[in-house]
């Protein structure tokens, strides 16, 4: 599949990225409470993707660690000015990069296909009809990467590609 870059960042400008949608593996709702404190909302969106296919271009992202409601550590990487969480990492994923896809420029094409950690989910959001669900964290991924297909605005003057990313 062609190269999808596509550009995102902080609110302020002061941390910007390049990444390439055609290597997202999977793309999710998460209602764990750690992600609806960090979003300031009902739930987190989370898009797994190989760390090659992620570059910070501008700027420089602060760090901080904590340990996930699953009781493994995460290092989430914000902006030290304006405090916009872009992504984070995980040594029990090694090599991927879980971006936070709100943070897109334009993430009006995503389209995600599951939810996890659904036993913390706000009673007035409704589950995605045609998704998976998930009570808590699932063992591994697999089944979240293998429905995912990214749905890719074209390039312009390109043919429209799509993709099975993760297939």
């Amino acid at each position: 599949m062609p190269d999808q870059r596509v550009q995102g960042g902080c609110q302020c400008g002061a941390v910007r990225y390049s990444v390439d949608l055609a290597e997202a593996l999977t793309l999710y709702r998460c209602h764990c409470r750690d992600c609806q404190k960090q979003s300031s909302s009902a739930f987190g969106m989370s898009m797994i993707l190989p760390e090659t296919a992620f570059e910070i271009t501008e700027g420089r992202a602060s760090t901080w660690s904590r340990t996930a409601d699953s009781g493994r550590p995460v290092h989430g990487f914000l902006c030290g000015t304006c405090g916009t969480r872009l992504y984070h990492t995980s040594p029990s994923r090694p090599g991927m990069v879980n971006l936070k896809p709100g943070t897109l420029d334009d993430p009006s094409g995503l389209q995600p296909i599951g939810d996890v950690w659904t036993d913390s989910r706000q009673a007035w959001v409704d589950l995605l009809p045609e998704g998976l669900h998930y009570a808590r964290q699932p063992a591994d991924m697999e089944a979240l990467m293998a429905r995912y297909r990214p749905r890719i605005p074209a390039p312009e003057g390109g043919d429209g590609g799509g993709g099975d990313a993760g297939s």
